[in-house]
């Protein structure tokens, strides 16, 4: 995929009202906008929730910190299985990956319905995936069969039933595998490799890029002696029983897998398409309650903070950075400090990404880089 095509990642970021919000918003899109448009920047509202207790606040970071990791797994494994359902056309994938058509709006959503609806999705998908690939697979090892060198593949869609002498209690129709360099010594050596070779019972029924395939009848009697000559001279008889019954089977299985594969396709296409759409706004959910609990331990209460989307420039994310640091820097005083420090300090977990004087959570939608 071409790097400039590839969704992005997003900074949700907040910071305290100054006099007001409104306020604190303007000064942060002054200063990334003075240099050259360093980010695409939106206001990114958040309900009004209810605080519990400061105990209660540190909890929860860190039950939201897991559920954040667990919807964002389920929201790219909804997005890598499109990508692997769509098979020829991964250009399509972006466009069916629209959460609600690239609108989402926030609500006040209880964590555990979060939870129990993300674990949904992701119990469906493994069944849903699960039935799918058994068919995939059913249909490839068939369609393997098919294909290949002529010693190993099917050749129930080759050859036809007058190709054989068939119900003869002496005779016996051989198939055999000759090298194309070799053709004009089959042809000239057939006849007198065993005793009892039909003379010119032999013709071309087929052939790949290296090999033909041709038939030849002799009697039964001879049939070893005949494998065996024909080996000496690179001519490899295939073990083959022609039946109609089984060869009529195969084929009626292979429609079969083909239609119900196709029957599929359209209901979990749209399936993954809903329910990227459904984990991508839990996931969005989470973010923001994330800040909001962030924001509150950080900022203290009552609660007055601004929180921002934004969209870096990825050429100029370095300078984003400094231009966001000096903002914010005197929030923090004692950041250096807490860095070097080994303190636990509530909602703040070091371990798990980097430290900013500001909230700061990375919404990474680079989705599509798929293997």
């Amino acid at each position: 995929q071409d790097k400039d095509r590839k969704m992005t990642e997003f900074w949700l970021i907040s910071a305290p009202g100054e006099k007001t919000c409104q306020q604190t918003w303007e000064k942060l899109h002054a200063a990334t906008t003075k240099h050259n448009n360093l980010s695409t920047n939106s206001k990114f509202n958040i309900p009004d929730l209810k605080v519990g207790t400061l105990d209660v606040l540190v909890g929860l970071s860190d039950e939201l910190a897991k559920l954040d990791a667990f919807v964002e797994s389920v929201v790219k494994k909804v997005a890598q299985y499109m990508a692997d359902v769509l098979e020829d056309s991964k250009d399509k994938v972006q466009e069916n990956l629209l959460a609600n058509g690239g609108k989402v709006a926030l609500d006040p959503v209880p964590f555990l319905c979060i939870l129990k609806g993300v674990n949904q999705i992701d119990n469906d998908l493994k069944a849903r995936a699960s039935a799918y690939n058994n068919l995939k697979g059913n249909l490839q090892n068939l369609e393997r069969k098919n294909a290949g060198s002529l010693l190993t593949r099917s050749l129930a869609d080759i050859v036809k039933k007058e190709d054989f002498v068939l119900d003869s209690e002496y005779l016996v129709t051989l198939l055999v595998i000759v090298p194309k360099l070799n053709y004009n010594d089959w042809v000239k050596q057939y006849e007198t490799l065993a005793e009892m070779v039909v003379p010119r019972s032999s013709n071309v029924l087929f052939e790949d890029q290296d090999s033909y395939l041709c038939n030849v009848t002799l009697f039964r009697k001879a049939v070893d002696d005949f494998k065996h000559k024909a080996r000496e001279y690179k001519f490899m008889v295939r073990d083959f029983q022609y039946n109609e019954e089984e060869m009529k089977a195969d084929k009626e299985e292979m429609n079969r897998l083909s239609t119900d594969k196709k029957k599929q396709f359209g209901p979990l296409v749209r399936w993954l398409k809903v329910n990227f759409s459904e984990a991508f706004i839990a996931w969005i959910h989470v973010k923001a309650l994330r800040v909001f609990v962030e924001s509150v331990l950080r900022y203290g209460l009552p609660v007055n903070f601004q929180a921002m989307l934004l969209q870096p420039n990825k050429k100029t994310m370095k300078k984003l950075r400094e231009v966001l640091y000096d903002l914010y820097k005197h929030l923090d005083s004692s950041a250096a400090a807490i860095i070097d420090a080994t303190m636990d300090i509530p909602g703040l977990n070091l371990s798990q990404q980097e430290y900013y004087p500001y909230v700061y959570y990375k919404i990474d939608c680079n989705l599509l880089e798929f293997k």
